[in-house]
């Protein structure tokens, strides 16, 4: 497992293996299973034998990160992703909206829309998460939670979602272990307690005070991971929506 140093080169975090977009999955460490349905906003992104997190922000909108490519059979209302369960309704994708500034080697401007092939039904189990409303800024400990179907402690598979708490970073601290981090990224995570730190699926949503404020995006194996800062793309989010 190739594991960066905090203030190697952005270019050492790009030749390790890991960082290429299947292995930005990340882990919630430290975690536990969430209460079935308590995320019910959550979507699971079936990416042929490999998946991505992402999150309901309309009937027929799922945000998600742009590195999650690949062709895109959304699920919602799981829990279990490998049991049919009741509640999951699965949509295809009619439009993949990735952001035009994407940059795939930096990871910056990590964010996608996919239109899907019909509205989902909104109800216990299936329901739209707000974002933000403005582009402010996050102060630094703002408590937040990330959810996945990724892999847990030891890298264990799980079909099941798994949460865990982390709270905003400070951007000064960040610039140390991430120097190319911009306006369109914000780190989260508790570098002193190994269990609240790491990440779900990527492309799932970092969730402060009942609103999505970021896109779970990449990270080294330690806290903090770096999140895209959905304030920062509001207008280019109301654009696509609007289509």
């Amino acid at each position: 497992m190739c594991q960066p140093q905090p203030l190697l080169s952005l270019l050492l975090l790009l030749s390790c293996q890991w960082a290429s977009a299947s292995a930005l999955r990340g882990q919630i460490v430290g975690g536990h299973e969430a209460q079935p349905h308590s995320h019910p906003y959550m979507a699971y992104l079936k990416l042929g034998s490999s998946a991505c997190g992402g999150f309901l922000v309309a009937p027929d909108w799922v945000m998600t990160a742009a590195h999650c490519t690949g062709n895109i059979t959304v699920i919602l209302g799981a829990h279990d992703v490998h049991k049919p369960e009741k509640s999951q309704q699965v949509r295809g994708v009619l439009q993949y909206y990735k952001h035009p500034e994407y940059n795939p080697e930096s990871v910056s401007n990590d964010i996608m829309l996919l239109k899907l092939t019909s509205k989902a039904v909104l109800n216990d189990y299936v329901k739209t998460i707000p974002l933000p409303e403005t582009g402010s800024d996050l102060p630094t400990g703002t408590k937040c939670s990330i959810a996945g179907w990724g892999m847990i402690d030891n890298d264990q598979a799980t079909d099941k979602l798994f949460e865990t708490k982390v709270s905003i970073y400070s951007r000064r601290k960040c610039i140390l272990f991430y120097p190319h981090l911009d306006t369109g990224m914000v780190c989260a995570g508790s570098f002193h307690e190994l269990k609240d730190s790491s990440q779900g699926d990527s492309g799932g949503p970092l969730v402060c005070n009942k609103v999505a404020q970021g896109i779970v995006s990449f990270g080294h194996d330690t806290p903090p991971g770096v999140y895209t800062r959905i304030s920062n793309y509001l207008p280019w989010i109301k654009k696509v929506l609007k289509k």
